[in-house]
C-alpha cells in the first residue's frame, strides 16, 4: 500500500521535530510540512526563546540571532538531508532556510532532484 501525501508530510514533521530536540536541545511549538512538486516546505512555529525575542528588538540583535540560528541548522544539514532521504527515498538537491524575528517562525525548504508529489 502506498502512503498518502499527508502521511509523508506528518512523518517529516515528526522527524524534524525529533531532530530539533536531539540536535538543538528543544523543539518548536508546532511543525507543518507541505510537499509541492519537487519541494518539501517545512514551517516551524515557536522556534525562538523569550530571550531571543528580547535580543531581536534591535536590528543588530536580530541579525545576530538569525545568523546564529542559521549556523546551528546548517551544521545539522546532513542529518536533515538523511531524514528526507529515509522518509521519501529522494535526494535533496538544495536546502534553504530563514527565520522570522517577528513571528518566531522558521521556514525550511528542501529542493529535491525529482518531482516527489507526482510519485504520490
Amino acid at each position: 500500500m502506498n502512503k498518502s501525501k499527508g502521511s509523508y508530510e506528518s512523518e517529516i514533521s515528526r522527524a524534524i521535530t525529533q531532530w530539533e530536540k536531539d540536535f538543538l536541545g528543544r523543539g518548536s511549538v508546532s511543525v507543518k510540512t507541505d510537499i509541492l512538486r519537487d519541494m518539501i516546505i517545512v514551517i516551524l512555529h515557536g522556534v525562538l526563546t523569550p530571550a531571543e525575542y528580547a535580543v531581536c528588538e534591535s536590528k543588530d540583535g536580530m541579525l545576530t540571532i538569525k545568523k546564529t540560528r542559521s549556523e546551528l541548522v546548517e551544521s545539522g544539514i546532513e542529518d536533515l538531508k538523511n531524514i528526507i532521504l529515509t522518509i521519501t527515498g529522494e535526494e535533496v538537491k538544495s536546502f534553504h532556510t530563514d527565520i522570522s524575528s517577528r513571528t518566531g517562525e522558521r521556514v525550511m525548504l528542501f529542493k529535491l532532484f525529482n518531482d516527489f508529489e507526482k510519485r504520490l
